[in-house]
């Protein structure tokens, strides 16, 4: 294939962009873009939301941990359009999200990584939080529904269970010791 031949195929390859409409921290967004964009690239290229960390770029990692429709997802393996319509909250909106009026101070889980010095280089610990709120949102959401009539319960999770539940964010710096700390602060709080 001649350089002509390769230049036509590209070309031809190249998608057309799309219009996709995202909730993202609660403020709605319309983006045109390549239908190939991850849903990561979308928040911090064209939404400059770079709070969420691109670390591997192949799901091992967790930096780049957002909640989509309150769950925990990978925002390097799914694509921005595959969310048309559904509501995003990054690291900078979840305080926001967290409290009634949508203002305030920080996440309990932000706090508490501060008082427990959770981090060190702090390239992981967005993700680290946002996995940590969607990890207890999914605790309590597997209570029995005698416990979660009650909205304040919060579950009773050990230190080996939150390592567990936690073990899809890596920590390059091994501040896992005081991140599970952090995280039992906030569910000892009821927060």
């Amino acid at each position: 294939m001649n350089a002509r031949e390769r230049a036509a195929l590209g070309a031809a390859g190249a998608a057309a962009e799309l219009q996709c409409e995202l909730k993202v921290n609660g403020q709605p967004h319309t983006l045109t873009i390549d239908p190939r964009t991850t849903l990561l690239d979308a928040l911090r290229e064209r939404l400059g939301l770079t709070g969420t960390k691109k670390g591997c770029d192949h799901g091992q990692c967790g930096a780049c941990t957002v909640l989509l429709d309150g769950r925990r997802i990978n925002a390097c393996l799914t694509l921005a359009l595959m969310h048309d319509g559904e509501s995003v909250t990054t690291i900078e909106g979840l305080a926001a999200a967290s409290t009634a009026s949508g203002e305030g101070g920080l996440h309990p889980l932000q706090q508490a990584l501060l008082e427990h010095d959770g981090f060190q280089c702090g390239y992981c610990t967005p993700g680290q939080i946002c996995s940590a709120a969607g990890m207890l949102a999914e605790a309590k959401q597997g209570m029995p529904s005698h416990v979660t009539d009650d909205l304040a319960a919060t579950p009773a999770l050990s230190a080996d269970e939150i390592r567990e539940r936690m073990s899809g964010n890596l920590c390059r710096c091994s501040a896992y010791p005081n991140i599970v700390v952090a995280i039992q602060q906030v569910v000892e709080a009821g927060t």
